[in-house]
């Protein structure tokens, strides 16, 4: 009896083999030739996902090949942020807008940071308020100085962007150890002095808002396309020559006109050999001793003229310094009488008047 149930038991096991076997090769007869088209797509989806990766990459490396060229081009850019030497000075945001003595450190740094960078064919932005328009015409001169070129870019704020701008400065104030306070941001509000496109140190000048575009294309005109402003006289650099310059000209033209007194003396006509300067110079045949004599007496003359007009070239110089230094001092003058005035008024406004 247990042979029997056994027996039956291994077909029953059998016949549910074939059964799978066979759903299984109808399942694959239905489904295997949508698998492989499904497979096919996949892969080809693959390919063309590798290839654009590829394209994008390519175009990546060009476009930063296109970009590295143009700065190379343009020239090295430097960047000199006010924040920045605020931040390194340590005096705070407030401390160096109201201070007086700092806020001029501050300037000077930022001036003397600008000099040190600035070429012909570097790039030099000075990141900062620049609100005085006499610190404006300082680094103007700076700029005509290097003999190359600048502009002036505004941020300008709307009335209602500024009150915006005061609100958030009160909430931060309040709500944080913020450095810059409402009173600091009226009283420098008061003291900017609007850049002007009539002011030849502010040309060209470019206003923007705050949600509006630089129009780079504009600004990359101005700085490489124009020709820079020649140097005045009292911003130029006197050229360096050495100091035994004449004595070393009245040797060489001695030996010259010797060189060439020998050679008539000895009846030679025609070119004289002049090994100083690597060449032949033509001499006309009827120079004589006499008229060489005449020539040295002539070069004389020249070279004592020569060095008057150098000695009134630096007199002229240095009074052209004074001149300009005066007036610099006369405009500082001038323009710290006239912010002393404004916080006057600006003191007078805010304090209210008893009964």
């Amino acid at each position: 009896m247990s042979e029997e149930t056994s027996d039956s038991e291994s077909q029953d096991i059998q016949e549910h083999n074939e059964t799978v076997r066979a759903l299984s090769a109808g399942l694959l007869q239905i489904y295997e030739p949508k698998l492989k088209e499904v497979k096919d797509n996949l892969k080809e989806l693959i390919n063309k996902q590798n290839d654009l990766q590829i394209a994008i990459t390519s175009e990546k490396n060009a476009f930063s090949s296109r970009q590295i060229q143009e700065v190379n081009e343009m020239g090295p850019v430097h960047i000199v942020s006010e924040a920045d030497c605020i931040a390194r000075s340590g005096y705070g945001v407030k401390a160096s807008f109201t201070d007086t003595t700092k806020e001029k450190q501050i300037r000077a740094s930022l001036k003397s940071e600008a000099m040190k960078l600035l070429t012909k064919t570097s790039l030099v932005i000075l990141d900062g308020t620049n609100y005085i328009k006499g610190y404006r015409y300082e680094i103007f001169c700076i700029s005509k100085n290097a003999r190359t070129t600048q502009c002036t870019v505004h941020c300008a704020m709307t009335m209602e962007q500024r009150d915006t701008r005061r609100n958030e400065i009160i909430q931060n104030s309040t709500t944080s150890e913020s450095d810059l306070d409402a009173d600091t941001f009226d009283a420098l509000c008061q003291r900017y002095e609007e850049p002007q496109d009539s002011s030849r140190w502010d040309r060209p000048l470019f206003t923007v808002y705050g949600d509006e575009e630089l129009n780079l294309t504009q600004i990359s005109s101005a700085l490489y396309d124009q020709a820079p402003l020649p140097p005045n006289l009292a911003t130029q650099n006197m050229p360096l020559s050495a100091t035994n310059f004449l004595f070393e000209l009245d040797k060489t033209t001695q030996t010259i006109v010797d060189q060439i007194a020998s050679a008539r003396k000895i009846g030679l006509d025609g070119p004289v050999e002049i090994p100083q300067a690597g060449m032949r110079a033509e001499v006309p045949s009827n120079m004589s001793v006499l008229k060489t004599k005449a020539y040295k007496d002539k070069v004389s003359r020249i070279k004592m003229q020569m060095h008057q007009i150098h000695q009134r070239t630096k007199n002229l110089r240095a009074k052209a310094l004074e001149i300009q230094e005066l007036k610099v001092n006369q405009c500082a003058t001038k323009l710290q009488q006239l912010h002393y005035e404004e916080s006057l008024v600006a003191n007078s406004k805010r304090t209210p008047r008893k009964s």
